[in-house]
């Protein structure tokens, strides 16, 4: 009779489905990666090439020194008078500039205005919350009131992050959008730093005003103002709003941008024409659903 090998029955059956298992777990965290942006936008106001720097001109040999001649001796100067000194005015200070203020929780009598909004509670709770009691408090700085956004930079960016919400029927349009390199060293589709910094490549939080529509190294892009203290530099930055082939409304890490909120190609003509003419975007981290 024909002995079984009992070590291979042991691992055929009982180690087999925990290896199977822990490699499914394993793969379960591993989303495909979508390549970065490879080149930042060109920070012009027309968007434009940036102007060639002028050739430096080569510096002329300085010419030798004549011999100095020995310098006669001066004569004895005669006393002055000492003048009065003159009282010297005091410079003006210059006013110091306000902050702009950041959405805050508000009161539930003006949220109770907007109870129509989000009816499926799409949107994280507390960044809908900010961002509507500030755009109350301030609605005189957004001449297109017809929607706003929120972007909720604490959700992994596999997942539907920017929301655009109608102010008239609640409704709300969603989808994914990228951050930064410089807030995702790793590209682990997690944004951990933030900065108003040039150069940094990161992203900025705060509220933000939806401009004007330009064609850029991007195509199709909407310019930012920022209206708070941690993204006031997005227009000198040339951060933007812009399509992208690396941003897909797809279950992957998204590709990572120089700075800016970038959109699938798909969804960039209805954002723009949906956003521009001053909006109010708020980018924030939610700690709600």
């Amino acid at each position: 009779m024909k002995k079984t090998n009992r070590t291979s029955l042991y691992t055929a059956v009982v180690l087999s489905p925990l290896l199977a298992f822990a490699v499914g777990c394993a793969g379960s965290n591993d989303l495909p990666k979508l390549p970065d942006d490879p080149e930042n936008e060109i920070i012009n106001p027309d968007g434009g090439s940036k102007p060639t720097p002028a050739p430096t001109a080569t510096p002329a040999p300085s010419p030798t020194p004549a011999p100095t001649a020995t310098p006669k001796p001066s004569p004895t100067p005669k006393p002055s008078a000492t003048p009065t000194p003159k009282p010297t005015a005091s410079p003006t200070p210059k006013p110091t500039a306000t902050p702009q203020p950041t959405p805050t929780p508000g009161s539930d009598d003006v949220l109770s205005k907007y109870q129509h909004l989000d009816p499926d509670h799409v949107v994280p709770t507390d960044l809908l919350r900010a961002a509507l009691v500030y755009y109350d408090a301030n609605q005189s700085r957004f001449a297109n009131r017809s929607v706003i956004a929120v972007i909720d930079f604490a959700k992994r960016s596999n997942l539907h992050r920017l929301f655009i919400i109608d102010m008239k029927d609640g409704s709300v349009w969603s989808m994914p959008t990228a951050h930064g390199k410089g807030s995702d060293a790793d590209h682990d589709g997690y944004a951990e730093k933030f900065s108003n910094t040039p150069g940094s490549n990161a992203s900025s939080l705060g509220v933000y005003r939806g401009a004007e529509t330009y064609y850029g190294s991007n195509g199709l892009s909407l310019r930012l103002d920022g209206l708070s203290s941690t993204n006031s530099n997005a227009r000198s930055r040339a951060i933007v709003i812009h399509g992208a082939d690396y941003v897909r409304d797809q279950n992957v890490i998204q590709g990572r941008s120089w700075g800016c909120p970038a959109v699938p190609h798909a969804y960039r003509d209805e954002v723009m024409a949906t956003l521009k003419g001053g909006t109010l975007i708020y980018a924030g981290l939610s700690t709600s659903k």
